[in-house]
């Protein structure tokens, strides 16, 4: 069913009052300001040096929503590139996009390496350039999830989708290790108010929910992916100086905030580590979604 855009949420940066209790309003998260924070965030740290950790997540999703050659494929929230890079060895037709340039970059100079082709587009996830019915398919792999207006995101995904196209999905969940981590993080340096966590996108209910009303089928698949470092020392090292929320958690703490947040970390990976001393082998899940539209 297609999506009126007249149907939509109120665009990023929109505030509008909502119902807290009887004669009481409550203004809602200021979407523009969290995100102009949000793309802060990810632009002071290089995540490419995580990302392309992941790329075997963007290949299972391609798998997962059977991608056929020559399809226009749109990768949101692409970051480095891995679902884009994934989707151009399938010969589809694949545009990347983010709202951080850096990483776009790193993304066709992947592509060039490994002889791909692909279009890189800075894009917001919640306002994409693109006509309605544009790709028979959309991608994002633990990108569109940080999206601070859920509905937003998950309104552009199906409306740049035709009908009978795909979306496919990879979101942390919250009770695996990365949801644990971001809670945390949180307890350290609180996330904005009134802003759903990440790791909704991760939870069957939270997909039902957005995309429901407009899907002809939902299929999902709770499926693991393992962080394999040196050491405990050497992940926190790694997610430190790369990884957006941890990086802005420790610079916001001073030296005993900081020490505390180590040992929390340290906690955590001794909690979620299997590997038996023989390096650090950390599962973490998350779930794999495709919704036909």
């Amino acid at each position: 069913m297609p999506i009126s855009t007249t149907n939509l949420v109120p665009t990023a940066g929109t505030t509008t009052a909502r119902a807290a209790g009887p004669g009481v309003a409550v203004a809602a998260p200021d979407y523009g300001a969290i995100k102009t924070r949000q793309q802060a965030t990810w632009s002071s740290v290089d995540f490419g040096r995580i990302g392309v950790r992941l790329q075997i997540v963007g290949e299972s999703l391609c798998e997962a929503v059977d991608l056929r050659a020559g399809e226009k494929v749109i990768d949101v929230a692409a970051g480095n590139g891995n679902a884009s890079l994934a989707a151009a060895r399938r010969f589809a037709d694949v545009t990347s996009t983010d709202y951080v340039a850096a990483l776009l970059d790193q993304g066709l100079r992947r592509a060039d390496a490994d002889g791909l082709s692909i279009t890189a587009r800075l894009a917001d996830a919640e306002d994409l350039p693109f006509e309605d019915g544009t790709f028979d398919v959309a991608l994002s792999t633990f990108g569109v999830m940080f999206a601070p207006n859920p509905p937003r995101a998950a309104d552009e995904m199906l409306r740049v989708v035709r009908p009978g196209g795909r979306i496919g999905l990879a979101s942390w969940t919250p009770d695996g290790f990365v949801g644990q981590l971001l809670r945390v993080v949180g307890r350290f340096v609180p996330p904005p108010a009134g802003v759903a966590p990440p790791t909704a996108w991760g939870t069957e209910t939270r997909i039902v929910e957005l995309f429901g009303p407009y899907a002809r089928d939902i299929h999902t698949q709770r499926k693991p992916y393992v962080f394999r470092f040196l050491s405990a020392a050497h992940w926190i090292q790694i997610f430190r100086a790369f990884y957006g929320p941890v990086n802005r958690a420790f610079a916001a703490l001073d030296g005993s905030g900081q020490t505390a947040l180590h040992q929390a970390l340290l906690e955590l990976l001794d909690a979620y580590d299997v590997g038996g001393g023989r390096g650090l082998v950390v599962p973490g899940d998350y779930l794999e979604v495709v919704v036909t539209k």
